[in-house]
């Protein structure tokens, strides 16, 4: 169970909405920071250092998928998404995105709760055991486990894993990357290998100052370093 004095940054506009499940969350035991402004949030979340974040993705000055984007590639807790904005494409781009889960307006604060348990125990689950845990691809039954816990891969997600563990050891340049797992050209611009080794990272807990698993390499892209088991 998350210790009850886990943190969550909440990043929303709507001020008695934001207050309603503020109060709900602090009721249940955990310090929520209210921010009003998308273009104050990354601040905010370095400054609090939380265990969760909370995002909407309709904000004054930057958008919640703008934001959720920027943030994956340093901050590696979950990102509960949190919206008025109906369809499921916004859903799926902003999971895409790196978001661990999606909760629409308007809000049952039950549910809420639930749900930032639910993600919190994962997330401490995976730290606990992501410093010492072995990784297993099962490329027959597309799964991969960090120790004895299932990773939550999207398909797109596995290949690359499955690609840079096959290749542990190996420099690979975002060109390599991109024609060999995505079967398209890199063109020098394109951020979609940055964006899903983000992602990555945060699924298997790492650090990108410190990684254990996914390196970058200056100048020419990324190395996954194998671990004895």
């Amino acid at each position: 169970m998350p210790t009850q004095s886990s943190r969550i940054v909440l990043v929303e506009d709507d001020e008695e909405l934001a207050d309603l499940v503020a109060d709900y969350l602090r009721d249940s035991g955990f310090e929520v920071e209210i921010v009003a402004d998308g273009g104050l949030a990354e601040e905010a979340i370095r400054r609090v250092d939380p265990e969760l974040v909370i995002l909407d993705l309709m904000l004054p000055n930057k958008d919640g998928l703008q934001i959720c984007r920027d943030l994956r590639a340093w901050f590696h807790k979950p990102i509960l998404l949190l919206t008025a904005r109906s369809g499921w494409v916004d859903e799926i781009v902003g999971l895409e995105l790196g978001a661990d889960d999606y909760l629409g307006k308007p809000v049952e604060p039950r549910l809420l709760l639930a749900r930032v348990r639910t993600l919190l125990r994962r997330s401490e689950a995976l730290a606990s055991s992501r410093s010492t845990s072995e990784l297993s691809i099962d490329t027959v039954n597309r799964v991969a486990c960090l120790g004895t816990i299932e990773l939550d891969l999207t398909d797109a997600e596995f290949d690359l894993l499955a690609y840079l563990k096959e290749h542990a050891g190996q420099q690979l340049s975002r060109d390599t990357l991109s024609r060999e797992v995505c079967q398209t050209d890199y063109d020098g611009l394109g951020r979609t290998i940055d964006v899903r080794i983000g992602r990555l990272r945060t699924k298997l807990g790492d650090d990108a100052k410190k990684p254990r698993w996914i390196k970058s390499v200056r100048g020419v892209g990324y190395l996954f370093v194998e671990h004895d088991a």
